[in-house]
């Protein structure tokens, strides 16, 4: 359906008991501002007409699986200008009850080709629909002190691949860090980015080899830069205070990026 005609649809009303239920579960959703948390039910409120939720090998989607989702789901974008326009390359989110094996194939530089399975929470594909597991978005409502949250991970990396790839760095605005362009302002970010990136990383493999103090952070994060940048965006928007600790650099360009621009 063509998007001008999908916003002649009427926003399905979200019963105040339902969306008071997601404030209260999800406590880093209740805690947003007023008018924050109004922007966010208009949001949610177009996400759900515009998405089609699917269940995986018999999971119902009732109004409470839609709703935990699609609140989460606009969360990231809810200042970002234009929007929901960041998640209009595709419709279905599909949703199975629990963690999923995903096939993997991969070649390597003897031209090799590797296959194996991978056990996965979430997945979001370029131009293509969202996987969840609906554990895992329930489990958002208890871990914001790790900073994990499945849905605004798998969103974030909807976010990254508007600018082709998922790499870590989605399209910047015009004037982006004082930049004169998008190569400078890319590089902006990525001076940023990738130290940050990297002295996490070496943390976790000190954690992991030597016994040493594990990060808080989700250790997946350290497996790529465009993992990293999901990984840190879940952090950003669930648990700002330890964010601000660790990631001062990174919270302000996050803030800069995430809050500055106001659809």
């Amino acid at each position: 359906m063509f998007k001008w005609l999908r916003r002649l649809r009427a926003l399905p009303p979200i019963p105040e008991a339902a969306w008071q239920a997601v404030l209260k579960r999800y406590t880093f959703l209740g805690a947003l501002p007023e008018t924050d948390r109004r922007h966010l039910r208009t949001l949610t409120a177009e996400f759900l007409r515009d998405k089609e939720f699917h269940g995986a090998k018999g999971f119902t989607i009732t109004n409470e699986v839609a709703l935990a989702i699609a609140a989460q789901a606009v969360l990231p974008v809810l200042h970002l200008k234009g929007g929901l326009d960041w998640y209009d390359d595709f419709v279905g989110i599909v949703v199975h009850r629990s963690e999923v094996v995903a096939r993997r194939k991969v070649v390597d530089e003897a031209q090799v080709v590797h296959e194996y399975g991978e056990v996965v929470a979430g997945e979001a594909m370029d131009r293509g629909p969202v996987m969840l597991s609906w554990d895992d978005v329930l489990a958002s409502s208890i871990t914001s002190e790790r900073g994990y949250n499945v849905v605004i991970h798998e969103f974030a990396h909807k976010i990254d691949m508007r600018g082709g790839d998922a790499n870590g760095c989605p399209p910047l605005p015009p004037g982006f860090a004082a930049s004169r362009g998008n190569r400078e302002a890319r590089a902006a970010w990525l001076a940023v980015l990738e130290p940050a990136y990297q002295d996490f990383r070496e943390k976790t493999i000190v954690a992991e080899r030597f016994g040493g103090e594990p990060p808080w952070l989700d250790d997946y994060g350290a497996t790529s830069l465009s993992e990293f940048f999901a990984v840190a965006c879940e952090a950003y928007f669930v648990n700002r205070p330890n964010f601000a600790r660790d990631f001062p650099a990174v919270l302000a360009m996050f803030d800069e990026f995430f809050l500055s621009k106001v659809a």
